[in-house]
């Protein structure tokens, strides 16, 4: 029963490990992605007017729609430069994202305001940049002689290849480090937020989003509102829920934890030989016992059971008790975090667990299984060891 209670609470802990890496991944991308992201089936950018964000506010559901221009632009910073991705936002992109809450320093903050996400204070454009950018470039949010430079090349039309000066083939703009935000290496090390208006200029993008991203109400489904938008809005666009923005990551995520599934179910049976042979070993010992009770007229079904019910109760009684170990194990990890991740440089200090009532249904299934089909070999044999005779 021992062999089996360790299994199932080792089952349970490690896929409530990878259920709370899961919700931790994704309660940190939501604070990236939106709700609800409206982009083009085929190609990159289109027209949007106003009329048309008006018919999308005036879907039932949709409390803020932002304009989004993102596009990848090479930066420069005094001797150092490094390709990274432009993603302009329009003036109501706080009101709908929770990257103000990641911003570790604003230029701002000096004037005593919350600064938040200000980008674009009427009298100066902004840029907000990953952190990994910032300590790779030694920008320097404070610095008021060195300002940002993006170059980004002109369409093909517009380019003159005959020209002696190759930077009149390039759109080049300057624009002051107002803040640094810090969320994920992912976004860290690639982003830079500027006013949709310095990026439409840029990137010569005029009227032209590559994207929107929408906020949708407290009190509606983000399903509801989903449909509603793909309805309204046709095949010519696609709109993705939170999730469905990192469906890449949390399904490599998913398979991970399926194969470790299955790597501890492989394991858990090859441990379960003991129960066989401790079945086994226990047939061989009540030989004498099954000869009598098989002579006193016990049909060859009743052994058969004796020995098949004794497997299903250490199969059932460890499940349950390996059951009760693994969530307990769970919920203190949860409530004193004592497992640790061992470095203080992680973004929690200890593994984050949530425990999945279907992966406890799929981990009691798949024990019982298991163990039941180990003692049924020795159920079978109990009949023979009775035929034989009593020295």
């Amino acid at each position: 029963m021992l062999v089996v209670a360790v299994g199932t609470m080792a089952l349970i802990v490690v896929l409530s490990v990878f259920n709370g890496m899961e919700d931790l991944f994704f309660g940190l991308h939501s604070k990236f992605n939106p709700d609800l992201q409206i982009a083009l089936s085929k190609g990159k950018s289109f027209e949007c007017d106003k009329i048309f964000l008006e018919k999308i506010r005036q879907v039932k559901g949709v409390k803020v729609v932002s304009e989004i221009i993102e596009d990848n632009a090479l930066l420069k910073y005094k001797q150092t430069q490094m390709v990274v991705t432009i993603k302009g936002v329009s003036e109501n992109y706080a009101t709908q994202s929770r990257i103000a809450n990641t911003i570790l320093y604003h230029r701002l903050d000096d004037k005593d305001k919350k600064a938040g996400f200000v980008i674009d204070d009427d009298e100066q454009m902004y840029a907000i940049i990953g952190r990994e950018i910032a300590y790779y470039m030694s920008i320097s949010v404070k610095n008021e002689f060195d300002m940002l430079q993006f170059w980004y090349p002109k369409r093909l039309q517009k380019i003159n290849l005959s020209s002696t000066n190759p930077e009149k083939n390039f759109h080049i703009k300057n624009i002051f480090a107002g803040g640094i935000f810090t969320l994920e290496s992912n976004y860290d090390s690639k982003y830079v937020f500027v006013p949709i208006r310095f990026a439409e200029k840029l990137l010569d993008y005029q009227g032209k989003r590559t994207s929107l991203e929408v906020k949708i109400n407290d009190n509606e489904s983000l399903e509801t509102v989903q449909n509603r938008l793909k309805k309204f809005l046709g095949n010519k666009f696609t709109v993705k829920t939170n999730r469905e923005q990192q469906a890449h990551f949390l399904r490599a995520l998913k398979i991970e934890k399926f194969f470790m599934y299955i790597t501890l179910s492989f394991i858990l049976g090859v441990a379960s030989f003991n129960i066989f042979f401790a079945l086994m070993m226990l047939a061989i010992d009540k030989k004498k016992d099954l000869a009598i009770l098989s002579a006193m007229g016990a049909e060859d079904i009743t052994l058969q059971k004796i020995f098949f019910f004794e497997g299903i109760i250490i199969a059932i009684s460890g499940a349950i008790v390996g059951m009760f170990l693994g969530i307990g194990l769970c919920v203190l990890q949860q409530v004193f975090g004592f497992i640790t991740l061992g470095t203080s440089t992680t973004i929690v200090s200890a593994y984050p667990v949530r425990i999945d009532g279907i992966d406890i249904f799929y981990t009691f299934l798949s024990v019982t299984i298991i163990t039941i089909l180990a003692s049924f070999y020795p159920a079978l044999k109990a009949k023979g060891l009775a035929d034989k005779k009593v020295l």
